[in-house]
C-alpha cells in the first residue's frame, strides 16, 4: 500500500487528497468523506486499513475552499476558541451541493487510478451525509454508501440526505451513535422510512463499537463492490 498527495482541479478550485494504492491493481475503488476536523493521520490509517482489503481509496479535503487551515485536534476544536468558530464556519460554508458537485472529480481521480469498477463512499460525522448524497447524485457508479455516526441525515432542511434516497440505486448501510443530538431517534426512522419507500437496499444500526464497526464496513463493500 503507498499513500500519494494528490490535487484534483474542481470547478471552484483545487482539492487536495490522499490516494492510497492496494498492493495489487484493483477495480474497486472507496470515497472517504472527512468528518470536520480535516484530513489528518487518523484518517489515513482508514485509509490504509482499506486499501489493505485491495481497495483504492481517495481522502478529499472538503474544505479546500478556505485555503490553509487547521490541523485541529478532535479532542479540543469544537470547546476552545478560536478553532470552533473557524470550524463551524467552514461546516456552514461546505454545502451538501458543493460536495456532491465535487465528487464527480473525486469519481474521475478514482477512475485514472484504475479505479474503474463499482465504487464505494463512507463518511464519519459531517461525512456521513456526504457519502448518502454522493451514492444519490451518482447512482449509476456509487454501489455503495455508509455512514457512520452522521448526522442530520433527515432534518428540516432542503437538502437532507433523506430527502434524495429515491435516486440511489446501490446499497446504503448507516451505523449510528447511541446517544447523537445531531440524529435522534426521530430522524433515524424518518430516515429509514424514506430508504424502504424508495426499495433501497438498505440497513440502519446502532452503531456502539469500533472494530465491530469495520467488520460490518468490510463486509458491506466486499459483498458489494467485488
Amino acid at each position: 500500500m503507498a499513500k500519494q498527495d494528490i490535487s484534483i482541479r474542481t470547478e471552484d478550485g483545487t482539492a487536495r487528497a490522499g490516494l492510497f494504492r492496494p498492493s495489487h491493481p484493483t477495480t474497486a475503488g472507496v470515497i472517504l468523506y472527512m468528518d470536520a476536523f480535516g484530513p489528518r493521520p487518523a484518517l489515513d490509517a482508514m485509509a490504509e486499513r482499506l486499501a489493505d482489503e485491495g481497495y483504492a481509496v481517495l481522502v478529499p479535503d472538503l474544505f479546500y475552499r478556505f485555503g490553509d487551515y487547521g490541523p485541529f485536534d478532535a479532542r479540543t476544536a469544537f470547546s476552545e476558541e478560536p478553532t470552533r468558530t473557524a470550524l463551524r464556519s467552514m461546516i456552514d460554508g461546505t454545502s451538501q451541493d458543493m460536495t456532491c458537485r465535487d465528487t464527480a472529480t473525486f469519481l474521475d481521480a478514482l477512475t485514472q487510478a484504475g479505479a474503474t469498477g463499482r465504487i464505494g463512499a463512507v463518511g464519519y460525522c459531517m461525512g456521513g451525509s456526504r457519502a448518502i448524497r454522493a451514492a444519490a447524485a451518482y447512482p449509476d457508479r456509487i454501489a455503495a454508501a455508509a455512514s457512520f455516526h452522521g448526522g442530520r441525515l433527515a432534518s428540516d432542511a432542503p437538502d437532507s440526505p433523506h430527502r434524495h434516497v429515491s435516486s440511489i440505486k446501490g446499497r446504503v448501510y448507516v451505523g449510528s451513535a447511541g446517544v447523537d443530538g445531531s440524529f435522534p431517534p426521530e430522524q433515524s426512522a424518518l430516515l429509514a422510512e424514506a430508504l424502504r419507500r424508495a426499495e433501497t437496499d438498505h440497513s440502519v444500526y446502532d452503531e456502539r463499537g469500533a472494530e465491530r464497526h469495520w467488520k460490518r464496513l468490510l463486509t458491506f463493500f466486499e459483498e458489494t463492490l467485488r
